[in-house]
């Protein structure tokens, strides 16, 4: 899979640990930045990923800063993207199986490694359901149209 991943100076730490992850797993990474914990502005990497995943150049993305709720907020500008905040592993499970999330806000304030490893396995290997859900996402692309 084709990701595409991005933090401010705040998530720059964890994101390097998740792009590990991912490389390890076989993923293409593409790393939107930062490349240090210099303070930078969470939108610009926001709008970087968001655009990517949008326009179909990778297939998901992955977002790092402080508390994840910028990074959210931010991405979901972009028409067709579908960002969610991770909060533990059955709410990441459900913005995929419900929301069809294309994209992933993790908090570095309050989440390890070991947890944000999880959270991005599930966000990967969780498929959408469709059905009635289906319906539901169709709505939330009308809106973006308006």
């Amino acid at each position: 899979m084709n990701i595409a991943i991005g933090a401010d100076h705040a998530g720059f730490t964890l994101k390097q640990q998740i792009a590990e992850v991912l490389r390890q797993a076989g993923h293409q990474v593409i790393d939107d930045g930062a490349n240090s914990t210099e303070s930078s502005d969470y939108p610009d990497y926001a709008a970087k990923v968001a655009q990517a995943v949008a326009d179909g150049t990778v297939d998901r993305g992955i977002l790092v800063c402080d508390t994840g709720v910028g990074m959210a907020i931010a991405a979901n500008k972009i028409n067709g993207v579908r960002a969610a905040l991770a909060v533990n592993p059955d709410e990441v499970q459900l913005t995929r199986r419900h929301n069809d999330a294309n994209v992933l806000a993790i908090g570095a304030k309050y989440t390890d490694a070991a947890a944000a490893g999880e959270f991005v396995k599930l966000f990967l290997e969780t498929p959408f359901d469709g059905g009635r859900h289906q319906r539901r996402v169709d709505k939330i692309t009308q809106m973006e149209r308006k």
